[in-house]
């Protein structure tokens, strides 16, 4: 009972974080014009490059969800260990890098606190994303061959 209630308020956070997600890099641009106009600065002097830096970012973490929503559904059919989820851990992985990238690059116009926190923290997502792709394969390895012995 408390696992599906769980996983019921999981998906139906990560639904709600896909969509404010996409949400928020539409209304990007002029978030960003707010920022420079009220914040600082340097996000009227670095606009573009905010611009690309952010949306890119954003886009890979509406991926990140994405991908996350779909092995939420093998969660709710009782199903975890399947190539899907496999090749989903290694999306995130490869996509948390190129977060790593686009906010590494703007350590050099605009660094902050901030900016080296995401470089780390998506750093140890992809690192566990990676390793998490690994374990889940040798599970689904010896998920069948358990299944051929039976």
């Amino acid at each position: 009972m408390y696992g599906e209630k769980l996983i019921r308020m999981t998906k139906l956070m990560l639904d709600g974080m896909f969509y404010c997600g996409i949400a928020v890099i539409v209304t990007l641009p002029l978030s960003l014009r707010y920022a420079g106009r009220h914040y600082s600065r340097a996000f009227q002097e670095y606009y573009v490059l905010m611009l690309l830096i952010f949306a890119a970012a954003g886009v890979c973490g509406i991926v990140i969800v994405g991908e996350l929503r779909k092995m939420m559904r093998t969660v709710e059919q009782k199903n975890c260990f399947v190539s899907e989820n496999v090749k989903s851990l290694e999306v995130m992985g490869i996509t948390s890098a190129v977060i790593v990238a686009l906010f590494f690059v703007k350590c050099f116009f605009l660094p902050t606190p901030a900016t080296f926190i995401i470089v780390l923290t998506f750093f140890t997502a992809g690192l566990f994303s990676g390793v998490l792709s690994f374990v889940f394969r040798e599970a689904i390895r010896y998920k069948e061959e358990n299944d051929l012995t039976i």
